[in-house]
């Protein structure tokens, strides 16, 4: 897989991730076998959602899509091979809806910025509305996009054990981490890298607790107010 580099822009490097996707299983010509192929791996998903990854079986697979134990082995010789194209698939359309995103997102924060003189009060404005557009971000994906959310903590898991994987879970990393790093540098971080690095984690460990416990739960400010804590700090230096 091709990595994604950072020059590319936010919108840019989950494009380039998007279109480095590569599948491991048969490859299909017909339009009817390529159906069939994504009725497979959209099954396999929901087993990862529902019952982890140890869950993904051919039978179990082949019985959740609806189509016959043959199929699935035709398509894909291995549960390695169907657990990878999986994950690659999950990527592919999460780069896709993260190339928008980061576009939507970076005009919001340029638009924030000319509205603001350079001072320290602006800036802390802009902490403030940084903050805020973060935290909306991780409600959204806890309430709309919480099966995602559950698969890829099964995937990341896996990926331990699995090199091809684990492959796919950096390159999947890289849209968050370089599209957080060149939104951190359009609104003045002095080391958007490191800065970057934090906050992804911080992303990474909210939609974690928030997996483990009602999403509603963490509404009660407390994760706006350490996103705002955080913000402060990196844009106060700026």
């Amino acid at each position: 897989m091709t990595p994604a580099m950072p020059h590319q822009g936010a919108a840019g490097i989950a494009t380039a991730v998007a279109e480095s996707v590569q599948y491991q299983g048969r490859k299909t010509a017909r339009q009817g076998s390529e159906q069939r192929r994504q009725q497979i791996l959209d099954a396999a998903m929901r087993i990862v959602v529902r019952d982890g990854v140890r869950g993904v079986r051919h039978r179990a697979v082949a019985a959740e899509a609806g189509v016959p134990l043959s199929a699935t082995t035709y398509y894909f010789k291995d549960i390695e091979d169907l657990l990878t194209d999986t994950f690659a698939q999950y990527v592919e359309r999460s780069a896709a809806y993260m190339a928008k995103l980061w576009a939507n997102t970076e005009v919001v924060l340029r638009q924030l910025l000319a509205q603001g003189d350079g001072s320290p009060q602006a800036r802390a404005r802009l902490a403030e509305e940084v903050a805020r557009m973060t935290a909306d971000y991780v409600q959204r994906q806890l309430l709309n996009r919480r099966d995602f959310l559950m698969a890829e903590q099964a995937f990341r898991q896996e990926a331990l054990l699995c090199p091809r994987l684990a492959q796919l879970v950096c390159a999947h990393e890289q849209i968050l981490l370089h599209g957080t790093r060149q939104l951190l540098q359009v609104v003045g971080s002095q080391q958007p890298e490191q800065d970057a690095q934090m906050l992804t984690a911080i992303i990474k460990q909210m939609e974690y607790q928030g997996l483990l416990k009602d999403a509603n739960a963490q509404a009660d400010g407390q994760m706006l107010a350490m996103l705002s804590r955080y913000l402060q700090l990196v844009l106060a230096s700026a």
